[in-house]
């Protein structure tokens, strides 16, 4: 070893501890706008976006998915989940899955389905993704439509098709990151497409200034105290939340859980997502609160990428309220201080 790799490894301690807060064994409890808590995520986060946005509507008014399909496209198979739900062959059938949504909500395995009424779905997907075909992501806006189609009480209901953009497999940035139409490690392409941005304005609205230079305060947060009845979660460590100043400060803020993709938890790519995605920046002008859960590799269950399970590796209830990491998330938003998460813990 090299006196100034020797040095890097000293020092890589200190300068992490002098971005970012250490582990704390609790969320701040922030004074949260209930009307404002929405959720997004990237490829498998997409699924997972979608899986907490159907389980929690009386929580979540909003999702943007990027790069992932519809709600309970895998049935528990993950041959499915790597055919139909990815390469969408054969493609999902988007009536028959929303028609098991309406069971599942009428036994409350789902949140109330009237909650969604004006709520808003942003679904982006690039035009160069070579993971998940277009078929798929157009599926999961086809998925609420028809939702909608069926219930009259959900004609406000905003569902926006993002599709034709220039991008691979990745989260776009406007600056930094890798080539645009690839899909490597961190997934954040480098498009002059600010996607972070695109979801605060589909899912807020017209950001009231312009974004500059995050000044709020990155947070790390130990996820295994917020563990369902102890219950593992297939999670790592520690989470992330990205607070910004004016939240800290008692202003009323909303809440955005953004889902990482494959690949993209903080073991793999370290801070890369958590800082340079592009949210935090937003999260500031928007007064939104930001919460970055992280998962963990494994092989039992089998979960090497350390993907959100969409197909079942948690257990069988994976995409409905009783699912472990939907437990665990509730409980997440409500040491946040999400009051209608609080009141939804105790649900089945």
């Amino acid at each position: 070893m090299t006196i100034r790799a020797g040095l890097a490894l000293m020092l890589a301690p200190l300068l992490l501890a002098s971005c970012v807060r250490a582990p704390d064994n609790t969320l701040p409890k922030l004074n949260v706008d209930p009307a404002r808590v929405k959720v997004a995520g990237l490829s498998s986060g997409a699924y997972m976006a979608t899986q907490s946005h159907m389980a929690w509507p009386d929580v979540f008014s909003g999702a943007a998915l990027v790069a992932g399909g519809p709600w309970g496209c895998a049935k528990g198979e993950l041959a499915t989940a790597l055919g139909t739900c990815m390469k969408g062959v054969p493609a999902p059938d988007v009536k028959a899955l929303a028609s098991r949504a309406r069971a599942d909500a009428s036994v409350g395995k789902l949140g109330p389905l009237r909650d969604l009424a004006d709520d808003r779905i942003y679904v982006l997907h690039g035009k160069d993704d070579d993971r998940v075909a277009a078929s798929v992501s157009k599926a999961a806006a086809q998925f609420y439509e028809a939702l909608r189609a069926e219930d009259s009480a959900l004609a406000s209901m905003t569902v926006i098709w993002d599709g034709d953009r220039n991008f691979g497999h990745n989260l776009p940035v406007a600056v930094s990151g890798e080539d645009c139409r690839a899909s490597v490690e961190p997934y954040l392409g480098r498009c002059g497409f600010d996607a972070a941005g695109e979801i605060f304005d589909k899912l807020y609205g017209p950001a009231p200034a312009s974004a500059k230079s995050p000044s709020g305060e990155l947070l790390r947060f130990d996820q295994h105290r917020l563990r369902p009845d102890g219950r593992d979660a297939f999670l790592a460590d520690t989470g992330y939340a990205y607070v910004p100043k004016a939240c800290r400060s008692g202003a009323e803020c909303g809440v955005l859980v953004v889902f990482h993709g494959c690949k993209q938890n903080a073991e793999s790519v370290g801070e890369t997502f958590v800082r340079e995605a592009g949210f935090n920046r937003w999260a500031d002008v928007y007064h939104v609160a930001v919460l970055y859960p992280q998962t963990r590799a494994s092989y039992a269950p089998l979960n090497p990428q350390a993907c959100w399970d969409w197909w079942g590796y948690s257990g069988a209830d994976y995409d409905t309220r009783a699912g472990v990491q939907q437990q665990w998330l509730i409980r997440a938003l409500a040491a946040l201080g999400v009051a209608r998460a609080q009141a939804d813990i105790q649900q089945p």
